[in-house]
């Protein structure tokens, strides 16, 4: 389950140029828009600094957030967040209105673990090799997981991980396996080193001579 955030933002009227860079710069403000829900879309301002506070937590961006508008509770998720291009800053949001019942579709962050343990790399001196950092998911949004799990610890080198490998929890479905086997992408392997590699193969051939 997803961790909660709670964050105020006040509705926006004057939509203009102007105004947009007022909120920005001087009142340092993000400008957003929330929507859906089969209501009006709702332009609104948060806190520049609340959410750079909050977004240091990596699952603030994979959560159900409570945002208040106004005093006016909605919960949303974030479907799109666009950058300054030159700075660490926020620009502008999109904000989701959800319920229990809302299926979603969301990009969410691959946590690996067990890589330094795993056979492939522990005893047999194999390097880990990242496909994908995060898997686009569908679920309800009260199943919305902050990230998900890959286990490497019982691969060895020569090995991988794709993403029909993955144990996603119940209710989240890969967006990419609903489009056929043909979507079925490697995730991450332990690629052996190419010296050891070249050694072993030379030993086994070594071995059928004498045989």
């Amino acid at each position: 389950m997803s961790s909660e955030f709670v964050l105020d933002a006040q509705s926006r009227n004057d939509l203009g140029k102007g105004a947009s860079r007022r909120l920005r710069r001087l009142e340092n403000k993000v400008l957003g828009i929330v929507y859906g829900a089969d209501k009006d879309p709702q332009p609104v301002s948060v806190s520049a600094n609340e959410m750079q506070k909050m977004a240091k937590n990596e699952a603030f961006f994979t959560s159900l957030l409570t945002l208040n508008i106004d005093g006016n509770a909605e919960k949303v998720v974030i479907k799109d967040l666009q950058r300054h291009p030159a700075k660490d800053s926020f620009m502008h949001a999109d904000f989701l209105r959800v319920d229990d019942n809302t299926r979603i579709t969301m990009t969410v962050p691959l946590h690996f673990i067990n890589e330094e343990t795993s056979p492939g790399v522990k005893m047999q001196g194999g390097v880990v090799s990242h496909a994908m950092s995060s898997l686009e998911i569908s679920c309800l949004a009260n199943k919305l997981p902050e990230f998900i799990e890959v286990d490497m610890g019982h691969l060895n080198a020569g090995e991988n991980i794709h993403i029909s490998d993955l144990k996603l929890p119940e209710g989240v479905a890969s967006v990419s396996l609903t489009h056929g086997a043909d979507h079925d992408l490697l995730v991450a392997a332990i690629n052996a080193r190419r010296g050891r590699a070249a050694k072993a193969e030379g030993e086994q051939q070594e071995d059928e001579g004498a045989s």
